[in-house]
C-alpha cells in the first residue's frame, strides 16, 4: 500500500514541477494533493521533519495557489524578480540556526532519522516555497541545493520513488532556473 501512495505523490509531484516551471498556477493544486500523501509516508519512514515540511507544503500551496490567481488576476504581468546578496546570505544564516535547533530536537528527543540532515532539507525547503511563490529566481538556487542533499536522504530510507522523483527535481531545478533566469534577463531589458 505504501509502494501505491509513494507512486501517486511522484506522478503529482512531476505534474506540479512541469507546471510550476510553466508558471501556470495549478501547478499548486497538484502540489497539494502530493504533499497530502507524502505527510503520512514520510511520518511512517521515521522522517519527522520531512512529515513536518509536507504539511507545511500543503498549507504553503494554498497560499501559493490563492497569491498566483490574485497576482495574475490584477496583473498579468507576474514578474520573476532577484534577491540582493545580503538577503541570501541573511536566509542562509536563519536557515542554519534554524535547522540546527530542529535537528537538536529530532535527535534528542525522538527516534528520527538522519535528524540533521532531514532538518537543514525541510528548513531550507521552508525558505525556497516562500522564495518560489513569489517568484524569484533565487528558489530555483536554493532547490539545487536542497534537492542534491534530499537524493541522499531519501535513499537512506529506502525511499526508491522518492529518490527518483527528487532526481528528477534536481535536474528539473536546473531547467527551472535558466527558464526563469530567461525571462527574468526579458522582463528587464523589456523594462529598460
Amino acid at each position: 500500500m505504501d509502494t501505491i501512495i509513494e507512486i501517486i505523490s511522484v506522478v503529482l509531484g512531476l505534474a506540479y514541477l512541469y507546471f510550476l516551471i510553466k508558471e501556470q498556477v495549478v501547478c499548486w493544486i497538484f502540489g497539494i494533493l502530493s504533499s497530502l500523501l507524502s505527510i503520512f509516508l514520510f511520518y511512517r519512514s521515521g522522517l519527522y521533519s520531512e512529515s513536518i515540511l509536507y504539511i507545511y507544503y500543503v498549507f504553503i500551496g494554498v497560499y501559493g495557489f490563492y497569491y498566483w490567481n490574485k497576482r495574475t488576476g490584477k496583473n498579468s504581468t507576474f514578474e520573476i524578480t532577484e534577491l540582493p546578496l545580503k538577503t541570501y546570505v541573511l536566509l542562509i544564516l536563519l536557515g542554519e540556526v534554524l535547522a540546527l535547533s530542529m535537528a537538536f530536537v529530532f535527535d534528542t528527543y525522538t527516534d528520527a532519522n538522519a535528524p540533521y540532515l532531514d532538518a537543514h532539507t525541510t528548513i531550507f525547503s521552508f525558505i525556497a516555497s516562500f522564495l518560489e511563490i513569489k517568484k524569484y529566481l533565487a528558489s530555483w538556487k536554493f532547490w539545487i541545493v536542497i534537492n542534491g542533499f534530499t537524493v541522499f536522504l531519501y535513499l537512506d530510507r529506502g525511499l526508491n520513488y522518492y529518490t527518483g522523483l527528487t532526481v528528477v527535481y534536481l535536474v528539473f531545478s536546473f531547467v527551472g532556473y535558466i527558464k526563469w533566469k530567461k525571462k527574468f534577463k526579458a522582463q528587464k531589458i523589456t523594462l529598460n
